[in-house]
């Protein structure tokens, strides 16, 4: 298993080449996941291009260091990563509080951006209150006292009813998450305001949303999409907030025509604002 120290943090992360001159991508877990929620995606892109997952500080197998006090911290750990495998410029992947990360990575160093890939998240995502209430109920309670909840966001009532083994693994997942690593990401998301940001991006962004995403619902990844100049807007059909896994396919086809519509792929470019179209089932 890889790891890497940047900053005095050890990170477990995961890297797979790929012939000719494709853009490394480089994918980022949402809160109480790890790197593993990729695996579908990664199965279906092999080969096509350079791919790296990480798990996140503080969670999967990846140290907490000093603790997360913002997305900062987050944005310091990606940054060490791009520059420890010597990438130019990269996509970026994010999903959900990956998908902050990847805004404050744009606000950081925008010129590490060839292209985002904003999945299931949003400029802004929740409030002070909703934040501080799960903090609150986490610290008291543990994590066992919101995964009923938030299973429910993550994934379709179909998903809940036809692949309970793969939902006990998420819920698994889930509570043996850190709690240090859990609490710490909740505060980080609580204070993270990229609305300026967003309008400033100026590099080719997709913004992807489960039509049945009950974290981050449709309207509110389309008003990011509509923040970000030029942005294209996607609905995958049959997702809650982690299409990865439960419709990977139709996201794995998302990422490869967008990569493909890069400067140095077959595709041009779309510059349609906020467009939408539907993927997946149905």
């Amino acid at each position: 298993m890889p790891f890497v120290n940047i900053g005095g943090v050890t990170l477990h992360h995961r890297y797979r080449p790929a012939k000719g001159d494709a853009h490394p991508i480089v994918f980022i877990n949402s809160l109480g996941t790890d790197s593993r929620i990729w695996d579908a995606v990664w199965s279906a892109l092999d080969g096509e291009m350079p791919m790296l997952v990480y798990d996140k500080r503080g969670h999967g197998l990846s140290d907490i260091g000093s603790g997360i006090r913002s997305i900062d911290d987050h944005v310091d750990d990606l940054l060490g990563l791009i520059d420890h495998f010597g990438f130019g410029t990269v996509v970026v992947c994010g999903l959900s509080v990956g998908g902050l990360i990847a805004q404050g990575l744009y606000a950081r160093r925008p010129e590490t951006i060839e292209a985002l890939i904003l999945c299931d998240t949003a400029h802004k995502i929740g409030t002070t209150e909703s934040w501080n209430t799960r903090i609150a109920t986490v610290e008291g309670k543990g994590i066992e006292a919101v995964v009923e909840g938030v299973l429910e966001m993550w994934f379709t009532p179909a998903f809940h009813s036809a692949r309970s083994a793969e939902l006990a693994g998420c819920r698994n997942m889930l509570t043996r998450q850190a709690l240090a690593g859990y609490i710490g990401t909740c505060a980080a998301v609580r204070d993270a305001d990229f609305a300026d940001v967003a309008r400033r991006i100026a590099v080719p962004t997709l913004c992807i949303v489960g039509d049945q995403d009950g974290s981050t619902p449709p309207e509110l990844v389309r008003s990011l999409a509509e923040l970000i100049p030029d942005a294209r807007f996607e609905i995958i059909r049959g997702a809650g907030h982690i299409p990865c896994v439960e419709q990977p396919e139709a996201l794995a086809t998302l990422i490869r025509d967008f990569v493909a519509s890069l400067p140095n792929g077959s595709k041009p470019i779309d510059k349609t604002p906020a467009t939408q179209r539907a993927i997946g089932p149905g």
